[in-house]
This record gives structure tokens, C-alpha cells and sequence, in this order.
């Protein structure tokens, strides 16, 4: 930790402790270190705490920021203290900042080494040298305020302005504003990066845009403005990238949020959207949100993953992909099983591009992101509720909706809820070969999960009436699960066969054996069939699909 003692003339002597983060000095109201005098500026200096440095910068105050030793700081200049105890005098008051060793924890770390996980690696994409984002912040967060005195931006994006416009004007200004920077910007620090991120975060997602850009990059997540990590091929790593402020966090999801007709605001601190990419995107903000405003993005690939892209990752095998595709053909219902993160959307578009083009296929889901290129589809997404707690539609009520549209399939986008019920109803109503997911570890979980969600639906049945219910509708569950080094795979593919008195009983047809860990720490195993043949051999033969039955010979 770091103890901050504040001695003003006149004032009893005050002192806190800080953590890790950014802190404002002067004498407005915003700052964090409040110094109410008049000879001190309303945002005279900037301190920067992490776990390794301090740093103190000028904020190009007017009566200039002095260290112990008669170093007058340069404003907008970052300069790093060096030392356990540090004075800075800012006119008439003093700052003591000293550097606290917690020994407790120090020990701790000693005794536990072994099991240390390391610190996360940081991916730099800002191009901006660590030294000087404190002072592109500041520049940033000045010049945003100036464009946003110059342009109405949101009047011009509500009267119509084409995207390309609002760009022309936005960069326009921002040009105009940084030209009139009365500091000298040091050699590594370039201009056209502030101008390219300024201009980002006044009519796009700001620092956002460079990560959504990088294709490997598969989710994006934002811990209030300082902190935004990604994961990069199953790798987490923690990013140079940040934001000015927690404004600019919620300028930025209400870009997202707004085409879409939904809101985020305190008495709705929670949204559920989607990119025009179809990319997912969870946002809550303050007071739910301790951190400031956090945004989360599952991003998906622009061209949409095929089978074959899945086979060459080592998510599956390709006798997997023959016998899945099969089961698709011959109108198996599919459940998708999987954790957080595991894959399930991708495996369900991929089972979806399976489905014949000549069928008429519904898909339902809370944010729309399958990415379906068959000809005869109707999409259907979920509603909020509006500002006043009406007008809201939900799954279930697609669902139910849905059997009326005369679909030949159903595609359901995860069940969550009470809709369960209504799509087991419709699987075994004639709408064979739907496809949903669920959360949930193991196959044997999925089918308890399912009867729980059935549950919520608020009617009194019987639990072997809904295991019934489950048992006829449901033909196939494909279990899909994150690995501990980061990859996805499809790790069971089981049965459902009959009843045997109160209990589903199932078998396993595909599994993946794992059977220990590359050079480059990589999970190796190999899938491979279990030697039980699916009961519906007959069903795929009178179809006249062509699916060799050796594939579900066990290898020795």
C-alpha cells in the first residue's frame, strides 16, 4: 500500500492510505486530493500509482508542482519517484507519499511460490511508451471536452449524418483542437495516435476499435476505464489501452446499446447487446459496478467458423463431424452443453449450417448472433422492458410464438429459463431437429439442469413427467468444454436411449481421451468412439445417408 500524509497551513495534518490507480490533485471538486486554497489549481497535478512506480505529473498548473529536492516538474511531463518516502510541495501544502511493505504478504507469497501462477503478460497496442499515457489521458480527456464544445455530436447522429460525415467533421475538429496544443509533445509520443484514439472515442468505441480490429483477439473486457484485458488464443493478457475516463466508458455503451432500442442507466445498470458484427456484448455500470463501468465483448470470427475450421483447431474429429452432421439430416434434436466461454454458439452454428436450405428455420435468442446463410430463415431476439417496466417480450414468449410461424426447425440460442418447457413441447409435437444449448459440466448435469429450468416454468409436474418429457424429446447432448490451456473441445457426445424406471438412461458415442501436454504446454489427447452404435442406425439408412457404421468401432 501507499500512505499519503496532507499538510496544509493551518489545517490539522490529514492522511489516507491508496491503492493502485489514478488520483487527481487540486482544488475542485473533482479531484480525489482535494486541496481547497485559491492559490492552487482546480486540477493541478496527477499521481499514478501501481505496484511497482509512482509517478507524479503537472497537470500545467499555475503555480507548478516542486519535489524535495527543488525539481520544478515540466507540465504534462511524467516523472517517476524514486525512494520509500517522497515530499511534494504544490504552493503552500505539502505531500507525503511513502511506500508501505506489507510483510504478511510478502511471507505469503515466499510460502506459496509453487503454486504462483505469474503475473499476466501485457500485449501492448496503443503504441503509446508506458511513461507517456498518463499524459495522453490528460491531453485526450481536454480535448474531448473542446469537441464535444464544438460539435454536438449526438444532434448530428440523430439528425441523420452519415457515419462518413460525422467522421469528416470529428477528425476535422480534433485536428483543429490538437493543433493548438501550447506543450511541446516528447519523441515518443506521436500526435496522429492522440488524433486516431480521440477521434475513436467521439464517435466509436475508443480504445475499443484497435482491439475489436485483431482478429485472434476473442474477448475484450473492461474493468472501468484504466484496466482492459483480452483474450488472445486462449491466452489472457491485460492491455496498454485504456480509457480517459468512466464517462467515456458509457459514452461508449451507449454506441452499442442505443441502435438496438435498450438502455443502460441506474435504475437499468444491466444490458445485454450485440455488435454489427453480431459479436455479444454485457455491460453494467455503477452502483452495481464497483470498478466503474465494465464491459464484456465475445467477439465472433467475421467469417463464420466452419466444421472443418473446428477439425484444424483440434476442437473435434472429423468422424464426429460426419456422425453430428448426420444426425442434423435425419432431424435429431441436439443439446448443446457447455460452460461459460466453452464454444457453445460456435459448435450451434456450426450444427446449423448443416440444416437443409430448403426448410423453413426459425432461430430465437436474447442477442441475435447466429450467423446462418440458409435462404428461408426468420430471426427473433428477445425484449427488455422499456423505462417503465412494460413492453417486454421474452424467450419463452418467442418460443411459444414460433409454433405458429410453420417452422421446420427451431434453433433456440440457450434455454435459461422457463422456455425449456415450451421447447421440449415443441420437439415432441413434430419439430424434430431443433437445436439449442444449455449450461452446464457434464451431459448427466444437462439433463438435471434441463429438468430444473422446466421447473421454473411455474407448473406443478411431476419430476418423472418431465424426465419423460426429456427422454422423448431430446435424442443427442454434444458436451463442449475450455481446457485449462485455453482450447475448446468437444469432449462427449452421448445418447439419449429410453427410461428405465425413474432414471434417463444414456450412452456415450464419442469422448475425448486426454493423454498428456505438449512442449508448448498444450493439452494432447485423441477422440475416439466408444463402440456403442446410436439406436437410430435404421432411421439413418432408410434416410439413404450415407454414414460408414466402422466409425463407431473402438480402436485398440
Amino acid at each position: 500500500m501507499t500512505d499519503l500524509t496532507v499538510r496544509l497551513p493551518g489545517v490539522p495534518e490529514a492522511g489516507a492510505s491508496l491503492g493502485n490507480g489514478t488520483y487527481l490533485i487540486g482544488s475542485g471538486e473533482e479531484c480525489h486530493i482535494r486541496l481547497p486554497r485559491p492559490d492552487i489549481s482546480r486540477r493541478h497535478a496527477q499521481l499514478i500509482i501501481s505496484d511497482r512506480t509512482i509517478t507524479i505529473m503537472d497537470m500545467g498548473s499555475s503555480n507548478g508542482t516542486t519535489l524535495s529536492d527543488g525539481t520544478m516538474l515540466y507540465p504534462h511531463q511524467p516523472y517517476q519517484l524514486e525512494g520509500a518516502v517522497n515530499l511534494i510541495r504544490i504552493s503552500k501544502a505539502e505531500l507525503v507519499i511513502s511506500r508501505r511493505e506489507e510483510k504478511r504478504e510478502a511471507a505469503l507469497k515466499d510460502d506459496f511460490s509453487s503454486v504462483s501462477k505469474g503475473d499476466i503478460p501485457l500485449l501492448e497496442i496503443s503504441g503509446i511508451p508506458a511513461q507517456f499515457r498518463p499524459m495522453a489521458r490528460e491531453i485526450k480527456r481536454q480535448a474531448h471536452a473542446e469537441m464535444l464544445a464544438r460539435l454536438n455530436l449526438k444532434k448530428m447522429a440523430l439528425s441523420g449524418v452519415s457515419n462518413e460525415a460525422l467522421r469528416e467533421q470529428a477528425v476535422a475538429a480534433a485536428k483543429e483542437i490538437l493543433g493548438q496544443l501550447t506543450i511541446e509533445l516528447p519523441a515518443g509520443l506521436s500526435i496522429d495516435i492522440i488524433e486516431k484514439e480521440l477521434v475513436n472515442e467521439a464517435i466509436g468505441l475508443g480504445p475499443l476499435e484497435s482491439l475489436i480490429a485483431v482478429d485472434d483477439i476473442s474477448e475484450i473486457m473492461v474493468n472501468g476505464p484504466n484496466q482492459i484485458f483480452v483474450e488472445k488464443k486462449g491466452v489472457l493478457y491485460k492491455t496498454d489501452a485504456s480509457f480517459a475516463d468512466d464517462d467515456q466508458v458509457l459514452s461508449a455503451i451507449e454506441r452499442i446499446v442505443a441502435p438496438l432500442g435498450r438502455r443502460i442507466d441506474e435504475s437499468s445498470p444491466m444490458v445485454d447487446a450485440r455488435l454489427p458484427d453480431g459479436s455479444r456484448v454485457n455491460a453494467i455500470i455503477p452502483p452495481l459496478s464497483l470498478v466503474g463501468p465494465s464491459i464484456t465483448i465475445r467477439k465472433f470470427s467475421k467469417t463464420p467458423l466452419e466444421a472443418k475450421d473446428l477439425v484444424n483447431f483440434g476442437s473435434i474429429s472429423p468422424e464426429m463431424v460426419r456422425f453430428l452432421a448426420t444426425c442434423v439430416a435425419v432431424r435429431k434434436n441436439i443439446l448443446i452443453s457447455g460452460g461459460t466461454g466453452s464454444g457453445k454458439t460456435t459448435l450451434l452454428n456450426v450444427l446449423s449450417s448443416f440444416l437443409p436450405n430448403r426448410e423453413r428455420i426459425v432461430t430465437i435468442e436474447d442477442a441475435a448472433e447466429l450467423q446462418l446463410r440458409q435462404e428461408h430463415l426468420v430471426r427473433l431476439e428477445s425484449r427488455p422492458p422499456n423505462i417503465e417496466g412494460r413492453g417486454a417480450i421474452t424467450i419463452r414468449d418467442l418460443v411459444r410464438n414460433s409454433l405458429r410461424m410453420r417452422p421446420d426447425r427451431i434453433v433456440v440460442g440457450e434455454c435459461r429459463g422457463g422456455e425449456a418447457l415450451d421447447m421440449l413441447q415443441a420437439m415432441n409435437t413434430g419439430h424434430d431437429g431443433s437445436l439449442t444449448t444449455i449450461h452446464a459440466n457434464t451431459p448427466r448435469d444437462a439433463l438435471a439442469r434441463l429438468e430444473t429450468l422446466v421447473l421454473m416454468a411455474g407448473f406443478d409436474l411431476p419430476l418423472r413427467a418431465i424426465r419423460e418429457q426429456i427422454a422423448s424429446a431430446i435424442h443427442l447432448v454434444v458436451q463442449i468444454s475450455r481446457e485449462r490451456d485455453g482450447s475448446r473441445k468437444v469432449i462427449n457426445i452421448s445418447e439419449i436411449t429410453k427410461m428405465e424406471g425413474d432414471i434417463i438412461t444414456m450412452q456415450d458415442i464419442f469422448t475425448f481421451r486426454q493423454t498428456g501436454w505438449s512442449a508448448d504446454n498444450k493439452i494432447e489427447g485423441v477422440y475416439e468412439p466408444t463402440g456403442s452404435i446410436p439406436t437410430f442406425m435404421e432411421e439413418i439408412e432408410r434416410a439413404k445417408l450415407d454414414l460408414d457404421v466402422s466409425i463407431f468401432s473402438k480402436k485398440h
